[in-house]
C-alpha cells in the first residue's frame, strides 16, 4: 500500500518538526511579506520589507532591530501594526513572543499573529497553523492547523505545502488521501523543498493512487533534492540511473 512505503521515505520529514522560532525565517515567506527574524534563533537575520508591506516606520523598525535597538523596534512594529500593516504586525507578534524589547506575551503575541493571519499573510497563516500542530503555545489541534496550512498553501507557500502533504499522508487534522498528499508534495517540491522532492521521487518511483510509475520522472526528481544535498536522494538517483542504462542495454540488439 502507498502510504506505509511513503511514510518509510519521511524521516527527514520528521526532523522538520522544528521548535516554533525555526518557523520565522524570511527563507520561507513569500516576496512581499518577508518576516523580521528567526525567533529564538542566534543565527536570525531580519529581512527588510518588500515595497508592497513597507512604510518609513516600517523600514526604521527593521534598521532600529538590526542595530539592536529592540525597544526602538518594538514601538515601531506596534504602531504599523495598529495602523493594519501586516508585516509589522507579524514582527511585531514575533519580538513579543521572544521577550525582545519587552517581556514574553505569547497572549498578545498569539493576538497579533492572527491579525496577520486573518489578513492573509501566507507565512503568518503558516506558523500560525504550525502552532496548533506541534501544541507550541496553544493546545494541540491538528484540524486547525489544517485549516490554516490549507489557507497559506493555497497562496503557493512551500513549507505549508509540505505540512499539508504530511497531514494528508498520515491523516492527521483530516482524512487520510495518498492522492491529495502527492499533489501538495509535488507542489513543494515544484518549490525547492529538498524533502518533498524525495517523497515525489518516491510516489513516481513506486506509482500507484493515481500516479502512473515512471523512472525518469523520479530519478529528475531525486537529482534535484541531490543537488541540494540529501545523500539518500543521491543514492536513489545512483540506483535508478543504473537501472536505466541496464534497461537500455537490454533493449540493445546483440552484436552478430
Amino acid at each position: 500500500m502507498l502510504a506505509a512505503w511513503a511514510r518509510s521515505a519521511l524521516p527527514a520529514v520528521s526532523a522538520l518538526a522544528l521548535t516554533l522560532g525555526g518557523l520565522v525565517h524570511g527563507k520561507a515567506a513569500l516576496a512581499d511579506e518577508a518576516p523580521l527574524a528567526q525567533a529564538k534563533s542566534p543565527q536570525a537575520k531580519p529581512a527588510a520589507p518588500a515595497p508592497a508591506e513597507s512604510d518609513p516606520e516600517t523600514q526604521s523598525a527593521v534598521a532600529d532591530y538590526n542595530a539592536g535597538n529592540f525597544s526602538s523596534a518594538l514601538k515601531e512594529f506596534q504602531d504599523a501594526a495598529e495602523r493594519g500593516n501586516r508585516l509589522a504586525q507579524f514582527n511585531y507578534a514575533m519580538m513579543l513572543l521572544n521577550g525582545e524589547g519587552t517581556p514574553t506575551n505569547v497572549d498578545e503575541a498569539r493576538r497579533w499573529l492572527r491579525k496577520a493571519a486573518d489578513a492573509n499573510m501566507s507565512h503568518a497563516q503558516y506558523v500560525y497553523g504550525r502552532m496548533y500542530d506541534d501544541g507550541e503555545f496553544v493546545s494541540r489541534d491538528p484540524a486547525e492547523a489544517h485549516r490554516w496550512f490549507l489557507k497559506a498553501a493555497q497562496q503557493g507557500h512551500v513549507q505549508a505545502e509540505l505540512a499539508l502533504a504530511n497531514q494528508f499522508l498520515d491523516g492527521r487534522g483530516t482524512a487520510r488521501d495518498n492522492k491529495q498528499a502527492f499533489y501538495w508534495y509535488k507542489k513543494a517540491a515544484e518549490g525547492g523543498d529538498m524533502t518533498a522532492q524525495y517523497v515525489t521521487g518516491s510516489f513516481y518511483e513506486r506509482g500507484g493512487d493515481g500516479v502512473t510509475r515512471n523512472i525518469n520522472v523520479a530519478r529528475a526528481y531525486y537529482a534535484a533534492a541531490a543537488a541540494q544535498g540529501d545523500p539518500a536522494a543521491r543514492l536513489k538517483f545512483q540506483q535508478l540511473s543504473s537501472e536505466l542504462k541496464r534497461e537500455a542495454q537490454g533493449q540493445q540488439p546483440k552484436p552478430q
